[in-house]
């Protein structure tokens, strides 16, 4: 049900994560809306509810999985309609399942599908016929929209599931299945043996890529004014208005944000005025007033790539504190561009990225990894 739906509403400054679904209300018509689901066990069916009184507003059809032939239906600002022979997959057991797991999911709790392979295993390693009820009142509970993708196997989908649970001379939940012979439950215990042999193999196996989200913490790069070098500069060393002069080609600049402002100008006597400005922020201001070079929008992020690696290979100290934020992401304030900083939780924060980038640059070097 989540897929890439996400949604959220904010209770005191706090988010809470959710994700939706359609859904008819009944109120006259029969009108589709969004069925929107929290992490934190409220529904908004046209108002928030609990889970308790989400399973009354199902029992009154309210929320309706009942479509009566000829009922007045819509879908606001885009069309009415009346239905003709509808046929619902839903039922209001089914719906309340469905939004019972999909909180569960949001909570990163196991799901009725993730408790129904965890009896699955319970069952395999120890088979007998009370471990295998377990397994099949499990999968059972299972919402009958969700057992054909349980095992995450479009081939077989849940044949091997079913079988298993059912055992040999057993039936399983279709109709249309044939009584379970031990042929084909040797079969089911044979895919499933496979298939743990091959989820240990995998849970065995190093990442080569490293892990996928940082372990340090988050290293927060507030802004402030400064127009002399320490001798420990700590993280204000990493602002581009730090006094760090860098050379680019045979021009020396008193810092980056000097050098990024000046190369944004179309002409020579304004680049001459920023790059002699008293600080990164009077060049900054400069810059503002005088007309900017012609594409700079599409190469601004790789002009300041460029400067922020001369920076760090022109300053080992420098380069030392970056690396000393080992893998954090590097969140650079900026309140008055949204491009390159971030300001209260908003910004698109390149610059943080971009640092990370160089970051990960001088690790390559000093470990001695070639570039091809």
């Amino acid at each position: 049900m989540i897929r890439n739906r996400v949604t959220y509403r904010t209770v005191d400054g706090v988010r809470i994560p959710g994700t939706w679904r359609h859904v008819f209300i009944h109120n006259g018509r029969y009108l589709l809306t969004d069925l929107r689901i929290y992490a934190d066990g409220l529904v908004d069916c046209w108002g928030l509810v609990t889970l308790e009184e989400f399973e009354e507003k199902l029992r009154s059809g309210w929320v309706a999985t009942d479509l009566p032939d000829g009922a007045p239906a819509a879908a606001h600002g885009m069309a009415r309609w009346k239905f003709s022979e509808p046929r619902s997959q839903l039922t209001p057991e089914l719906l309340l399942a469905e939004v019972k797991d999909t909180i569960d999911q949001l909570n990163d709790r196991p799901d009725s599908t993730g408790r129904c392979l965890a009896a699955v295993d319970a069952f395999l390693e120890d088979r007998t016929e009370e471990n295998r009820a377990l397994a099949r009142d499990a999968f059972l509970a299972v919402p009958v929209t969700k057992r054909r993708f349980a095992l995450g196997d479009m081939d077989r989908k849940d044949w091997p599931l079913r079988v298993l649970v059912a055992g040999p001379g057993g039936r399983t939940y279709l109709s249309f299945d044939e009584q379970v012979t031990q042929e084909d439950y040797d079969r089911a215990l044979a895919y499933f043996e496979e298939r743990s042999r091959l989820k240990a193999e995998w849970q065995t196996r190093t990442s080569a890529d490293g892990p996928a989200t940082p372990y340090a913490p988050a290293v927060y790069l507030p802004p402030f004014a400064a127009k002399e070098r320490g001798m420990d500069p700590g993280l204000r060393g990493l602002r581009n208005d730090y006094p760090a002069p860098i050379t680019v080609g045979e021009v020396d600049y008193p810092s980056v944000a000097h050098a990024y402002w000046a190369l944004s100008l179309a002409r020579p006597e304004d680049h001459d005025a920023v790059a002699t400005a008293d600080s990164g922020a009077a060049a900054q201001e400069i810059a503002a007033g005088a007309p900017c070079r012609e594409g700079w929008e599409q190469a601004r992020t790789a002009v300041m790539t460029s400067l922020l690696r001369a920076k760090y290979e022109q300053h080992s100290e420098l380069a030392a504190i970056l690396l000393a934020t080992n893998d954090s992401t590097l969140l650079y304030e900026d309140v008055y561009s949204s491009f390159w900083g971030e300001s209260g939780g908003r910004g698109r924060n390149w610059l943080g990225r971009l640092l990370e980038l160089v970051r990960s640059d001088l690790h390559m070097h000093r470990s001695g990894i070639p570039v091809l």
